[in-house]
């Protein structure tokens, strides 16, 4: 064969396709795709359940040390987005949370917090745009950190929390969903 180095890289090229990425799923949200009543805040003029979603992710960084879950929207009427739920300190093992886990007696895994929304309150708050304005995105994010503790507590705003996970995240994986009234 005249060409043994070119033929060798080319059958080691599908082997390192297939490297897993960071992956998050959902059996309640798809890209794109318009939220359920169940992801609909219960207050501000809305009408829904306020129940965090369930999410499953893999494919994290192998130094991945925590992670951390965020929802937020960017097309809030605010100048600054809205943050409707932060979870940080989630074990390095963690691979998902079940739905309700960010609402009132929800199951996260043991020393997970949750920081305020802007809705003022700890947990998840759902999704409530102005009436007649455009569908907004809720990018619902999970956030492989270098770190085991992020080093902030429940009392911390989404900002907060968002300015720490930039600084230590090893890679992210979102979902976007939309919702309007």
């Amino acid at each position: 064969m005249k060409y043994p180095l070119l033929l060798a890289t080319l059958l080691a090229l599908p082997l390192s396709a297939q490297a897993e990425r960071f992956v998050l799923e959902s059996n309640a949200l798809s890209n794109g795709k318009t939220l359920s009543q169940a992801q609909v805040f219960n207050g501000f003029g809305c009408h829904g359940d306020n129940q965090s979603p369930q999410l499953s992710w893999h494919g994290a960084p192998a130094n991945t040390r925590s992670f951390a879950v965020t929802v937020y929207d960017p097309d809030a009427p605010t100048g600054s987005g809205w943050w409707h739920w932060t979870v940080f300190d989630l074990p390095a093992d963690t691979q998902a949370l079940a739905a309700g886990a960010g609402n009132p007696g929800g199951a996260l895994p043991t020393g997970a917090h949750q920081g305020r929304t802007d809705f003022g309150t700890q947990g998840f708050g759902g999704a409530c745009p102005p009436v007649g304005d455009k569908p907004h995105r809720y990018q619902f994010t999970v956030w492989a950190l270098d770190v085991d503790k992020l080093g902030v507590d429940e009392n911390a705003s989404g900002a907060m929390v968002g300015f720490f996970l930039r600084a230590h995240a090893l890679a992210s994986t979102s979902i976007t969903a939309r919702y309007g009234r």
